[in-house]
């Protein structure tokens, strides 16, 4: 018997619906770097997430859509979760859809679930005074909703709501800093009312990749000078780069500095207040953390600098209990071979505390796949979902940017034969299918051949692995490089 006295057989489906697979809680997604919508709030331009993806080629090309994001002066508002795809040199941006049509099969009524966007261009701790109040509101707003009333109602602890967070990459970082703004100012108290935060693919300690954009070099394609550019003026990217030792010189590895990164041409003293921050950052707790983290894509772990230029580099190092570098027998320094989500080394991703749960997938993909939407459902509901198990764990290295006309490879790991895997190249847009490579073996690599003849940009989907395809799009440009 319930509570009220009536017997749960008799409950209509959708009472049973509620008591059984669906949280009463109230759930905040929050999007990682690049995956908002952002609008010129005079113009009501669309400035990020357009839905014309060809805009991405002229973009990155040209640089004259960029102007207005690199000017911070511009006042810009998020409107919600990328709702298609995106690209920029740092990455494919897959839209939040999935996630958040997921997310409502196990909350009490839509409402329930707010898509908060943010500007990602500005600082970290920025963002995370904004998410607060926005949070605060909502779930004041839940607890006030008739169906909220109802979900309690039909749960066995009756409860009021709390909140559960789940965020993408630096979505994460934005989530945690709560903890440091809340209770300063008109800044609300929020954490003592999460039940849950959820990461995914969350650079807890940076990535080396986003050093490299700030240290491309002439002769590289247009569109990472072009970020190179933007980058340098945006404190948000700032708050990415990696906190843990990163640098390989050869003998030893050391941590990036603001120096480092002058001379790349960024900020020095935007780095030099990121790495201030994220210090505060790396000691604040995260309530009921759960975190998912891609692992097995190709991934730049290290960089090498050299007269200023950056040099990513796939490999990583360990450290004896005592902290020291380990070395081989002759004294030198061992190199590893790394893992991760081709955009966030696994290390960084992983916090201390409870292992996390690993997907086989590109980072800009976490949020869009069915397995981690069970993962996330599972988290707020606190109620196993049937995650499929995959009959092995495919990772694969994509360029970001390619000339059109011309053959690149999509390297595969985690095959055994010709028959393991299977590639489709579609149009991003359309979802046409473009070509459908085999996979072969050349220099010892199993590996698809790919052309494909139109400048714009594709979803390159390999299959294989028992899961989700593993995704990542990729921008054919006309083969225009960086004058420096």
């Amino acid at each position: 018997m319930s509570d009220d006295g009536v017997d749960p057989g008799e409950w209509s489906p959708d009472q049973q619906r509620l008591s059984w697979g669906v949280s009463q809680d109230a759930v905040v997604v929050i999007p990682g770097i690049m995956g908002s919508t952002l609008v010129d709030a005079a113009s009501g331009d669309v400035l990020w997430g357009i839905n014309r993806l060809g805009w991405y080629r002229e973009a990155w090309t040209s640089g004259r859509s960029l102007r207005r994001l690199a000017d911070l002066d511009v006042r810009i508002e998020a409107r919600g979760l990328l709702r298609f795809p995106a690209w920029a040199p740092l990455g494919g941006f897959e839209p939040y859809t999935n996630l958040v049509r997921e997310i409502r099969k196990v909350v009490a009524h839509p409402d329930a679930v707010l898509e908060f966007g943010y500007d990602w261009r500005l600082p970290v701790e920025h963002n995370a005074r904004i998410l607060a109040v926005a949070a605060r509101r909502h779930l004041d707003a839940w607890r006030s909703h008739a169906a909220h009333a109802r979900a309690r109602d039909l749960q066995p602890d009756g409860r009021e709501a709390r909140l559960v967070l789940v965020a993408h990459s630096m979505g994460g970082l934005v989530a945690r800093a709560l903890g440091l703004v809340e209770g300063s100012g008109t800044t609300p108290v929020v954490t003592a009312d999460i039940r849950a935060t959820v990461t995914l693919g969350t650079p807890f300690q940076g990535a080396a990749k986003v050093a490299v954009i700030f240290g491309t070099g002439a002769g590289t394609p247009l569109p990472s000078g072009r970020l190179k550019r933007l980058a340098a003026r945006l404190p948000g990217l700032h708050d990415l780069l990696p906190t843990y030792r990163c640098v390989d010189t050869t003998d030893d590895v050391r941590h990036l500095t603001p120096s480092d990164i002058e001379s790349l041409s960024g900020s020095g003293e935007l780095a030099r207040q990121s790495f201030g921050f994220l210090s505060r950052l790396s000691m604040v707790p995260m309530v009921g953390h759960r975190a998912l983290v891609g692992v097995e894509q190709g991934t730049v772990h290290s960089i090498g600098l050299e007269h200023g230029v950056a040099t990513g580099l796939r490999h990583t190092f360990r450290v004896h209990s005592d902290g020291e570098l380990v070395r081989d027998r002759y004294g030198r320094l061992a190199r590893f071979p790394g893992s991760g989500d081709g955009t966030v080394p696994l290390n960084s991703a992983t916090p201390p505390g409870p292992p996390p749960q690993v997907e086989a997938q590109q980072h800009g993909s976490l949020g869009h796949v069915d397995e981690v939407g069970m993962f996330v459902r599972s988290v707020i509901t606190g109620v196993d979902q049937g995650g499929r198990l995959g009959r092995g764990q495919l990772g694969i290295d994509v360029p970001g940017t390619v000339p059109r006309g011309v053959e690149w490879s999509v390297p595969v790991s985690g095959v055994d034969g010709p028959n393991d895997a299977t590639c489709e190249i579609t149009d991003a847009e359309t979802g046409a299918l473009v070509d459908m490579p085999a996979l072969h073996k050349r220099d010892g690599i199993w590996q698809f051949a790919v052309t494909v003849d139109r400048p714009h940009l594709h979803r390159v989907s390999v299959s294989g692995g028992g899961g989700s395809p593993v995704t990542q799009l990729v921008l054919a440009t006309d083969g225009e490089v960086d004058g420096g």
